[in-house]
């Protein structure tokens, strides 16, 4: 039996004595007046009726004594249905605060997972020869067309991207791979980008860089998640850099769906919204759509790197991410916010 049973059981258990004790009532009222009646008839009857009289006032007095004892049977039930209202509300907010914690964790965990694959396949693609030789050859167009087209061959098996570039050392791009859906970007100079910046500075072709989910205009106003690297002279892992290799991760339809598929009941649901927060506590995703990019969640994580907490109505539940593998995270919180009073909706079932 769940926690939630026990409590619509005792409820159910308040609810039918709070009955019985409602009959007790009636039937000590009924006593009373008859016993009231009982007395007024013996005095009409002189001597003859004064045995009588005797008898009604001990329905008198046994008519107090019930109903003194239910009084003080309504008020101890009272009492201790309090008591376990107090105690089942800390308990079913213990139980799912703890629950909403576990699966906040979960949103993150599963969010790095997919982000640890983006950090491994631009180091990955950072090396491909026509990658390489698209910075390096002196052949011209041919080389920049199969590096075009070698992009695009990519992007359609991993449709998670909304395009990869190809950067030479002055910031220009010279190739991209979905010049259909973006075209003219070759020849833009993106050498003031977080994400180029960020790339020529990595050590060595093990190492790469990741910003924070910013909207792109060159790619349509889009929110990305741009993974970069230097491409190095050979594809050698400790070459000279040559360019560099930005890859940017289609953002919003990725998170929705990861935070939309977080197992809630749908009453769960309705009263909760599933954020991922980045490590300026700014929402980045949010399972009503609100906020993301603009609100910053005033999340309380006193410390804690998973638990939960109640603020006035609201249970916010939330958990830091762990990194996956190699991928350290960059100090996101997956976050739970649920309002409405869990207790009233047990004792209302």
């Amino acid at each position: 039996m769940q926690l939630q049973d026990i409590l619509k059981l005792a409820f159910e258990v308040h609810r039918v004595t709070e009955e019985k004790i409602g009959v007790i009532d009636d039937l000590t009222r009924r006593t009373n007046t008859l016993s009231l009646n009982a007395r007024i008839e013996a005095t009409r009857a002189g001597i003859q009726g004064s045995a009588f009289a005797v008898v009604a006032q001990e329905m008198s007095e046994f008519a107090k004594e019930v109903a003194l004892l239910s009084t003080e049977l309504r008020s101890a039930i009272g009492s201790n249905m309090a008591r376990i209202e107090t105690a089942g509300e800390r308990m079913m907010l213990d139980f799912r605060g703890a629950r909403f914690s576990d699966l906040a964790r979960n949103v993150v965990e599963i969010m790095d997972r997919n982000l640890y694959e983006r950090s491994c396949d631009v180091r990955w693609w950072a090396t491909d020869s026509a990658v390489v030789d698209a910075v390096c050859s002196q052949d011209g167009s041919n080389v920049l067309a199969h590096a075009s087209n070698r992009l695009a061959t990519i992007l359609r098996s991993y449709t998670v991207y909304l395009d990869l570039w190809i950067v030479d050392l002055k910031g220009r791009i010279v190739a991209n791979g979905r010049g259909d859906r973006y075209p003219g970007l070759c020849g833009t100079d993106v050498s003031s980008a977080e994400w180029f910046q960020k790339a020529l500075k990595t050590q060595s072709g093990d190492d790469f860089a990741v910003c924070n989910i910013s909207r792109n205009p060159l790619l349509e106003d889009a929110a990305v998640a741009a993974y970069s690297t230097a491409i190095r002279r050979d594809g050698d892992t400790i070459g000279e850099p040559v360019g560099v290799l930005g890859i940017f991760f289609d953002w919003e339809p990725q998170a929705q769906a990861v935070i939309s598929n977080i197992a809630l009941s749908d009453d769960e649901k309705t009263g909760s919204r599933v954020m991922l927060l980045d490590a300026g506590l700014r929402v980045i995703a949010s399972s009503d759509k609100r906020g993301v990019l603009t609100e910053t969640f005033n999340l309380k994580p006193d410390g804690q790197k998973q638990g939960f907490y109640t603020d006035g109505r609201r249970l916010v539940s939330f958990a830091l991410t762990p990194g996956y593998e190699t991928y350290a995270g960059l100090g996101w919180y997956g976050c739970i916010e649920s309002t409405g009073s869990l207790y009233a909706n047990v004792a209302n079932d």
